[in-house]
């Protein structure tokens, strides 16, 4: 989930969203500290998301792309490196000052932010927003919120880039992270956007993944 930091009035959230919010900053601090390590901790953007712009081949000059929950800031490299003016967030400011640490100098605009109340100018601001990874580990009862959120961002004509791990219906969940099912995926076209490719892939590991796009007339 990717919210203010907690010393904004964590009081009036939710506890779920609250307990969501702490797992994320804990793990990261704890990283800090070399007490834990982040699994998504990559050398390189996402797999499905290089394989995605290297068959598109998107044009981002004079485009603006937006990173949710961007951790440590490697997808968001890479979409600056393809000429985007990119902004990235995440919830946990320890994330945010690794990731402007390890991108010192770099263009892009690392933020710590709400997705449930975004600065009103991101609202329809990004010609790319890229969802990946992050949806799936919110409880269920988030999940409704923060996919109408994500849409939200999308511009006039852009796109939303869902990336996900996947499960199918029926099958037994113990998150987080909780996997989406491909009617979940779907449903970000819920926020008025029309679906476009929705790819079943199959993960080195075996596992299932969504790569999806929508876009906004």
């Amino acid at each position: 989930m990717h919210v203010n930091d907690t010393s904004q009035g964590s009081s009036s959230r939710p506890s779920a969203e609250d307990d969501a919010i702490g797992r994320f900053e804990r793990l990261y601090a704890e990283a800090e500290r070399g007490a834990a390590e982040v699994p998504w901790d990559l050398a390189a953007p996402h797999s499905l998301l290089a394989e995605w712009t290297a068959r598109v081949r998107p044009d981002g000059s004079g485009r603006r792309a937006v990173v949710v929950g961007c951790g440590f800031g490697r997808d968001a490299e890479h979409l600056t490196g393809l000429g985007f003016t990119t902004v990235a967030f995440d919830v946990s400011p320890t994330a945010v000052r690794a990731a402007r640490r390890r991108h010192a100098g770099s263009p892009v605009r690392y933020e710590v932010a709400d997705l449930f109340d975004p600065p009103a100018d991101w609202a329809g601001g990004f010609d790319l927003v890229l969802e990946s990874m992050n949806v799936q580990a919110l409880p269920v009862g988030l999940r409704a919120r923060a996919t109408a959120a994500v849409g939200r961002l999308v511009a006039p004509r852009g796109m939303l880039l869902v990336i996900a791990a996947g499960r199918r219906p029926g099958d037994a969940v113990d998150g987080p992270p909780w996997p989406l099912t491909r009617a979940e995926v779907e449903s970000f076209a819920a926020a008025g956007l029309t679906p476009g490719p929705v790819e079943e892939i199959t993960a080195p590991d075996g596992g299932l993944r969504w790569r999806a796009e929508f876009h906004r007339s």
